[in-house]
């Protein structure tokens, strides 16, 4: 990510994508034939539009009939919708031989509707927006110092960010359908609420309350989510509306804290308050260093990138390659991040006796110091995986994103045009 705009393509008549999460469930049956039609119609939609993103490639209109079991009059029918809509896109049929007409591909429509990501972190603040084929239209990223910080103050810079990126959008000619947030903290994504974000130093705040009151345009949603879930689902997510080959893992970053999402074919799974994954604060050691969250020996406290330039004695502004190239010579850097992979081994080995699941992926700060932490996880997951005789854990890097929650936080902005694409025709 750079602290620049993208160029942004022009927009096409016809043209869309998006990001797809969980099976659209069926409709609530209503009473009265003309509902009963129309919620046919928007399953429909919603069937089709899915079938087009999940798609590798793109997509014939006999194919999404073979694939969905619906009549080719009806697929036809339902796909003008969708083109008139510029959710979807026709492209140039391939070359062919032979009599007959050849199929035309149907595909994600670029520049016509996207999604925003927002997040801030401890030592920046970042904005991208992603079309409905996952390209990036605008991105930009702020670097600043916000650990204990005023939340008032740093969230109206978010909001000055965010509508930096809407003005750059709207003048590419396409429109946002959603923008979500992404806090290093417990959110309740019901409410819009974050609860506590000890490296922030906020606690228990509305962040749409202090964006400004003209930041997001009408009609425009804004969510709140955690940052490790928003990211462990760019990860999950190859472009909008499909998933990568890898869709089930734990995703564990580093910054000043830890973040993990637990991802299971390409889904978040939060707990009963949307809590879940919290490993940083996985006890290693009980009576261990104090942790700002209150406890006593959480991993951040071992693992912390923080926690890890303390015991090497190096700068808090040392960058993670610079910290891999320090631990060449035997001293305190090598001795910190092998400790740091001591306790991620502890706690991961824990989450994986408890979820099974048999792929680790290492995020943010963690992905330049990945060799030198490999070898000390694995040791722990051979030691305390209970399965491990059996089933070994696998692990591998997220790709290299300085600001990936706003990557995840672009592609579930998308999910709601994917889901439910009638609600968007009606707008």
């Amino acid at each position: 990510m750079t602290e620049t705009t993208d160029p942004v393509p022009s927009r096409t008549r016809r043209a869309a994508s998006t990001s797809l999460p969980a099976p659209l469930a069926p409709p609530t049956p209503r009473h009265g034939g003309a509902a009963r039609q129309s919620s046919l119609r928007e399953n429909n939609l919603a069937v089709l539009t899915q079938a087009v993103f999940a798609s590798p490639g793109p997509v014939s209109r006999a194919d999404l009939a073979a694939d969905t079991g619906l009549t080719r009059s009806t697929v036809s029918r339902l796909v003008e919708e969708l083109l008139d809509a510029q959710i979807v896109v026709e492209q140039e049929p391939p070359g062919t031989r032979g009599p007959g007409r050849p199929a035309v591909p149907l595909a994600p429509a670029p520049g016509s509707i996207a999604g925003m990501g927002l997040q801030v972190n401890v030592d920046y603040m970042a904005g991208r927006v992603v079309d409905l084929t996952g390209q990036v239209l605008a991105e930009e990223l702020v670097p600043g110092d916000f650990e204990h910080s005023d939340p008032g103050r740093v969230l109206a810079r978010t909001g000055e960010l965010a509508r930096s990126l809407f003005a750059a959008t709207t003048a590419a000619g396409a429109v946002v359908a959603e923008a979500h947030l992404a806090l290093p903290g417990l959110v309740d994504v019901a409410e819009g609420r974050l609860l506590l974000a000890p490296n922030l130093g906020w606690r228990d705040l509305r962040p749409a309350d202090h964006l400004g009151s003209d930041v997001i345009p009408a009609g425009v949603r804004l969510e709140i989510d955690n940052d490790a879930n928003l990211a462990g689902y760019g990860v999950a997510m190859a472009a909008p509306g499909r998933r990568a080959e890898s869709s089930t893992f734990i995703y564990v970053s580093g910054d000043i804290g830890i973040g993990s999402a637990l991802v299971a074919g390409g889904h978040i799974i939060t707990g009963q308050h949307g809590w879940a994954g919290e490993i940083g604060h996985v006890a290693i050691e009980p009576d261990g260093p104090q942790c700002p969250c209150g406890a006593r020996g959480c991993l951040e406290r071992y693992a912390g990138m923080h926690a890890i330039f303390e015991a090497a004695q190096l700068p808090p502004t040392t960058s993670g390659a610079e910290l891999a190239a320090a631990t060449s010579a035997y001293g305190p850097p090598r001795v910190a991040v092998e400790r740091a992979a001591w306790a991620l081994g502890i706690a991961l080995a824990n989450m994986v006796n408890i979820v099974d699941v048999g792929e680790v992926v290492l995020g943010a700060g963690f992905i330049p110091l990945a060799g030198l932490l490999r070898p000390g996880i694995e040791e722990q997951l051979r030691l305390r995986a209970l399965a491990g005789p059996w089933s070994k854990v696998t692990i591998r890097t997220a790709p290299d994103d300085r600001a990936p929650a706003t990557t995840g936080g672009a592609f579930r902005a998308l999910d709601s045009v994917i889901r439910d694409p009638a609600a968007w025709i009606a707008g």
